[in-house]
């Protein structure tokens, strides 16, 4: 091999590498961050149809909404670039040295990564971008209150989507921790895996919470 072949190698590894860390710091902050609030603002569900709007939808100066867009959908448009790629180019370890439950995480990872993409893309739409540019208002509480409990296929993407995204961003706080070198040990490795589980459980209970707060004030 050729002198410039392997500087052409060392340099798409090294942007390769590059791409990687920053889409898993992207995934962590500010998506991941933002995620947890919003799940955590959607509970606003339990104090009435004002208080979760106040939370989730409304905006104080349309400058705050217009940072949040940016400061949301610029680091997932990257991010899900960074997924889409590693969807074509990554495979589970062939030779199962990673065991057979971290092949099987890792698969799940890939998975919910493509249902989290559709699921995304139709909740942007339908619940940011429709309400605003065609209808010239933010999404209304009786409108998705109504729409998941007397339609099926809404309830159902719902629930599909957050269980989504209670495993991708569990499961990506603890491969972050293991990438970065947060965590080494093998011991230490056990308690990650320990609190992703316990953090996946914690999401899907915000979210399914949620989600029944809204299925119950739509009656």
């Amino acid at each position: 091999m050729s002198s410039t072949a392997v500087l052409e190698s060392s340099e798409a590894k090294a942007s390769s590498y590059a791409r990687g860390r920053l889409g898993s710091i992207l995934a962590v902050a500010p998506l991941g961050v933002w995620t947890v609030l919003h799940l955590w603002n959607n509970l606003a569900v339990y104090r009435g149809g004002a208080a979760w709007e106040e939370a989730v939808t409304h905006h104080a100066h349309p400058l705050s909404q217009l940072i949040t867009l940016i400061l949301v959908m610029v680091p997932l448009l990257i991010h899900a670039g960074w997924g889409i790629l590693r969807l074509r180019t990554s495979r589970p370890n062939a030779k199962y040295t990673l065991g057979f439950f971290g092949n099987l995480k890792y698969v799940l990872q890939r998975l919910s990564a493509i249902g989290l993409l559709g699921f995304l893309g139709a909740h942007i739409y339908l619940a940011m971008l429709k309400p605003r540019l065609l209808e010239g208002h933010a999404e209304a509480f009786t409108d998705i209150a109504h729409e998941m409990h007397h339609h099926g296929p809404t309830l159902t993407v719902y629930l599909l989507g957050t269980l989504a995204v209670s495993y991708h961003l569990a499961n990506g706080l603890a491969t972050f921790a293991m990438g970065f070198g947060i965590v080494s040990s093998r011991r230490a490795l056990k308690k990650v895996d320990l609190v992703s589980y316990g953090l996946f459980l914690l999401f899907m209970a915000m979210s399914w919470g949620a989600i029944y707060g809204l299925y119950t004030a739509g009656a």
